[in-house]
C-alpha cells in the first residue's frame, strides 16, 4: 500500500508541474501571437502583393534615338537604345519581381532576345504606376555588328515569372510606329526601375 501511495503522490506533483508548465508555455504564446499582427500591420502593402502578370500590364516598346528606324545619335558606344515600359492596368499593387522576357523574331528561326546581367531587385508597382527597362542593342550597319540582324516591327515580352506573353508594337519616341533593326546575340537589359506612369 505504501508503494501505491508513493506514486500517486509524485503523479499528483508531476501533474502539477505540468500543468504550471502549460500556463507557461500558453502565456509566452500569447505574447507572441500578439506581437505578430503588430509587425505585419507596419509592412508596407506592396511587399506581399501578387507578382505581376502579362495580360495586367500596359506595354509600350519606344526607340530612344527618335528616328523610327533605330539609327541616330545610339549611346556613344555604336549601341541604340530602345525603352520597355510597363504600367498596371490595375487599381491594386502587384511586384514586378525580375527582368522581363523580350524576344525579337524574324520568321521561325532568326531572333534576338532580351538579356539582363546580375540579379534584378524586385519593384512594387501601385495601381497606375510604371516600370520601365532600358534597352541597348547593336544596329545593322553598325562596325562590328556580324551577320546575325532582325529587322522588326514589333517584339514579344512577358512579366517575370509569367508564361503568357504579348506582343508590343514598337514606336519612335513620339509614339509612331518604328522597326527595332538589332544585330548579336541578345538586347542587353538594365534592372527595371519604377518610373511615372506613361513614361
Amino acid at each position: 500500500m505504501p508503494a501505491t501511495t508513493r506514486p500517486a503522490g509524485g503523479l499528483a506533483a508531476l501533474t502539477a508541474g505540468l500543468t504550471l508548465m502549460t500556463g507557461l508555455t500558453l502565456t509566452a504564446c500569447d505574447t507572441t501571437t500578439t506581437a505578430t499582427p503588430d509587425a505585419t500591420a507596419t509592412a508596407p502593402p506592396e511587399a506581399t502583393a501578387p507578382l505581376c502578370r502579362t495580360a495586367a500590364l500596359t506595354w509600350t516598346l519606344s526607340l530612344l534615338d527618335g528616328d523610327g528606324d533605330g539609327a541616330g545619335a545610339g549611346q556613344g558606344d555604336g549601341r541604340s537604345g530602345a525603352r520597355l515600359t510597363a504600367v498596371n492596368k490595375g487599381s491594386g499593387a502587384c511586384l514586378f519581381a525580375g527582368y522581363p522576357g523580350l524576344a525579337i523574331h524574324h520568321g521561325k528561326a532568326d531572333g534576338i532576345e532580351g538579356a539582363g546581367s546580375g540579379r534584378a531587385a524586385a519593384v512594387a508597382l501601385p495601381g497606375r504606376a510604371a516600370v520601365t527597362v532600358d534597352l541597348r542593342y547593336t544596329r545593322r550597319g553598325t562596325p562590328g555588328a556580324g551577320a546575325w540582324c532582325v529587322r522588326q516591327h514589333e517584339a514579344a515580352v512577358t512579366a517575370p515569372h509569367d508564361t503568357e506573353g504579348t506582343v508590343v508594337p514598337v514606336t519612335d519616341a513620339h509614339g509612331k510606329p518604328a522597326v527595332l533593326d538589332a544585330c548579336g546575340e541578345t538586347i542587353a537589359m538594365a534592372p527595371p526601375r519604377r518610373a511615372g506612369a506613361g513614361t
